[in-house]
């Protein structure tokens, strides 16, 4: 009877020890397979925006805020604090820590609930990365076996890389190096050692201990960690006794983006995205061509001729507008009354800055206020472009023969808007534009384009012919131009961003260049991608530079007269819309390009006075004015290309070249001089 007792005890234990390695086994081959998953565990990294001088502009992520560190970048001191709180035995241990794990069963036992685990640092990992939160023996049991296998095929160093890397530090960082920038806004080689120890003390309860929230309880747990290295040995007396009384200074940054120029990175998104499907989760460093100092002066310009629109307003039509309170930003808000909703919408405006002979875009601001209206008008806003187009006319008359000196007249007549094919008489099929001034009578082209007469500028389009000039605006690509003699009023419509491609034909002399906005990229390999420069030569630098020349006239004395800067050389056009809806001016000093717009985001007009030479013209001289109290070196005076010849008439300076000559019969008196100019 005791034989067969015995026999089925044995039996069943080595049943059951059978069960067991067959268990263990599978659990060890479910291990195998998954170890590869922890070396190759990619983490979500910030991806972060540089201006061109190395500035932090904005932090991408998606949900993880982690920017990330090698291990030989981390201090070894941070090892040591980590080591003395969570693992001391690391590098000792192979994965697992018995002595650990049986303290914990006494205690678990003793509290009769779970309450400390014992695992090790390489556990930690195992657990974060690979496995679930449950806790179950199974779990457990496979934890234990993970983190043997683990250190089997990575090193000590690896797996602390990757610990320090991935652990939730509270406050939204996730990673050593995240914390240590967002707390003390320090690299990691910069922390004292009682800021590293409360950056230690954090994955035990990383909302507890947040020293942004909970500053005396994170102090408390340093001190305890320095009562701790100071027991073992770790730190000297005297490195005690300096931590232990002091209370660094921690930061409480409510935004983790950090994002100071918003339009300009919702350009930078809008672009990459396509290109690098991980542009927020791949730690990529964005290096743009904004420079902070020109977006900030940039942001401060628009905000200014913002409110002298709507102090405008205020002051000349009581009866049509109300002052809303003042923002917290400083913006004046001209509120229309009730009564006139329909006829007024919100206001806003946009400006973009660029680098003439280069295209970098210095400056972008899509809006006065971000927050309050996330829409780029700087890049999404299609708006007429009234007379700014007006340039690029005179310049497709220049390039067939005609120079600034021939003549034309500015008088009122009708022009037949039916197609050649078609018989009417009708009323509605009579144009009759007018000019915003007086008529000139017969003037030369150079004061034509200097007072932006309209029908000088049409009658220039006939004699010149229609379809030469259309075929001319069409070939600086701009989008979607009519074929009809309204595009020499600028009724095509295109972003101020397009517009600072257009404008760098005259900024740039002669060749248009793309503005761009990012200079390269670099990925967590440290592989750099450079972004080209694209341009187009579309005329002679002596022929774009007949344009320039008038163009100075037009700040100096004509339309443009409020972006006048002291001692600096600007060139520019305004540009309106009908009835006022669109305000522009298009403007560049001899290295500099402004392009700033003004309008209401339904279409309605600014103002009942609000051209663009008042509202955009002033904003380009308080940007430069502010530019060149910390760019006092920017150049001052425009170069004069070889092959620019004037002769000196009774009424002023004509300049000519070889294709542009002068006219068989002179503007006024004759006389006088002509020199060759380098």
């Amino acid at each position: 009877m005791w034989r067969i007792i015995r026999y089925s005890i044995g039996v069943t234990f080595f049943v059951a020890l059978f069960g067991v390695g067959i268990y263990l086994y599978g659990v060890y081959t479910e291990v195998q397979s998954e170890i590869e998953s922890v070396k190759r565990h990619k983490m979500d990294v910030t991806t972060q925006i540089f201006d061109t001088k190395g500035r932090l502009i904005a932090n991408l992520f998606n949900e993880h805020y982690r920017l990330y560190t090698k291990f030989e970048e981390i201090p070894p001191r941070i090892i040591e604090i980590l080591l003395a709180v969570e693992d001391t035995l690391f590098f000792e241990h192979m994965g697992i820590n018995p002595d650990a794990i049986s303290r914990a069963i006494v205690k678990n036992v003793k509290n009769l609930k779970y309450s400390e685990g014992g695992s090790t640092l390489t556990q930690q990992v195992v657990k974060n990365i690979a496995l679930s939160p449950e806790r179950t023996l199974k779990r457990k049991i496979k934890e234990a076996m993970f983190a043997v296998i683990l250190e089997q095929n990575m090193s000590k160093e690896d797996i602390l890389e990757i610990y320090l890397n991935h652990i939730f530090l509270g406050h939204g960082y996730y990673g050593v190096r995240t914390a240590a920038l967002g707390y003390f806004h320090k690299n990691l080689d910069e922390l004292t050692l009682k800021e590293m120890c409360m950056l230690m003390g954090l994955p035990k309860a990383p909302d507890t201990y947040d020293p942004s929230k909970n500053l005396q309880h994170s102090l408390g747990r340093a001190n305890n960690i320095l009562d701790r290295l100071k027991d073992i040995g770790w730190i000297t007396q005297e490195e005690y006794e300096a931590a232990i009384v002091e209370i660094p200074y921690v930061y409480n940054d409510k935004s983790l983006t950090q994002n100071v120029a918003p339009y300009a990175v919702d350009e930078v998104v809008r672009q990459l995205s396509p290109i690098y499907p991980d542009l927020k989760t791949g730690g990529y460093k964005i290096y743009l061509t904004i420079d902070l100092d020109y977006q900030n002066i940039a942001q401060e310009a628009l905000r200014y001729g913002y409110n002298n629109i709507n102090e405008r307003l205020l002051e000349q039509y009581p009866s049509t507008f109300i002052r809303e309170e003042l923002d917290s930003e400083g913006l004046i808000y001209a509120k229309p009354k009730e009564s006139e909703t329909n006829k007024y919408g919100e206001l806003n405006g946009a400006m973009v800055v660029t680098e003439s002979q280069s295209g970098k875009i210095l400056a972008l601001v899509g809006g006065v206020d971000y927050k309050k209206s996330v829409f780029n008008r700087a890049t999404q806003a299609k708006r007429q472009f009234g007379s700014s187009i007006k340039p690029f006319i005179y310049l497709v008359a220049f390039d067939r023969g005609y120079s600034p000196a021939w003549q034309v007249m500015d008088a009122p007549r009708k022009f037949d808007n039916t197609n050649e094919n078609t018989q009417s008489n009708q009323e509605e099929d009579v144009w009759k534009p007018k000019n915003v001034g007086a008529y000139g009578g017969l003037i030369t082209l150079r004061e034509a384009l200097r007072k932006s007469a309209n029908l000088a500028t049409l009658n220039l389009v006939q004699q010149v012919g229609f379809d030469i000039i259309y075929r001319g605006i069409k070939d600086f690509e701009f989008p979607y131009v009519p074929n009809d003699m309204s595009i020499v009023l600028g009724s095509l419509s295109l972003s101020p961003l397009e517009a600072a491609k257009f404008y760098s034909v005259f900024s740039n002399y002669g060749t248009m260049i793309t503005p761009r906005l990012v200079d390269s990229i670099v990925n967590v390999q440290g592989e750099t991608y450079t972004f080209p420069i694209t341009t187009r030569e579309y005329t002679q630098p002596q022929q774009a530079f007949l344009v320039t020349d008038i163009l100075r006239d037009v700040v100096n004395r004509g339309t443009g007269v409020r972006a006048r800067v002291a001692n600096l050389e600007i060139a520019g056009k305004t540009g309106t819309s009908n009835q006022n809806i669109d305000g522009w001016f298009c403007g560049y000093s001899p290295s500099i390009q402004t392009i700033i717009w003004y309008g209401r985001d339904n279409n309605t007009p600014i103002g009942p006075a609000e051209t663009g030479g008042i509202v955009a013209a002033p904003v380009n001289a308080y940007f430069f004015n502010k530019l060149l109290k910390i760019e006092p070196g920017l150049k001052r005076r425009f170069d004069v290309p070889n092959g620019i010849m004037k002769k000196t008439f009774a009424d002023g300076e004509y300049l000519y070249t070889n294709i542009s000559k002068l006219p068989p019969t002179t503007p006024s008196v004759t006389n006088v001089e002509e020199d060759l100019l380098f």
